[in-house]
């Protein structure tokens, strides 16, 4: 069973459970800091809110059964969707773009690989 690790983002009182293997977990807090350093750049009307990375973890327990964990794959795809129709025209908005369809690109190998998807 391959290792798992969890990053948690939070927006506003809301926290998200994001299921990652264990080498890409850190590879998507890095580039969700570096998403919301650069979302305040973005001069569009549509762009989106982000959570902000707050933590990382090896184990999680959820004892609260309003709480789910996402899978690091669904999260990832969500984030590129929501990037990608964003209509930015002062920013250029292909540099993070690259940096969510790299890690995207990374994640869907590696679920084929361990056939999770």
């Amino acid at each position: 069973m391959p290792s798992m690790r969890y990053v948690i983002l939070q927006q506003n009182s809301d926290l998200k459970f994001v299921e990652m293997p264990e080498e890409y977990a850190y590879q998507l807090s890095a580039l969700n800091l570096r998403l919301n350093k650069e979302i305040a750049k973005l001069t569009a009307a549509n762009v989106p809110s982000l959570p902000l990375a707050v933590a990382e973890c090896d184990r999680l327990d959820l004892l609260q059964p309003s709480l789910q964990i996402m899978s690091g794959i669904n999260y990832i795809n969500e984030l590129e969707s929501a990037f990608a129709s964003i209509q930015e025209e002062n920013y250029p908005l292909i540099s993070l773009l690259t940096e969510i369809r790299a890690l995207q690109a990374q994640l869907e190998q590696w679920y084929e690989e361990e056939e999770l998807i």
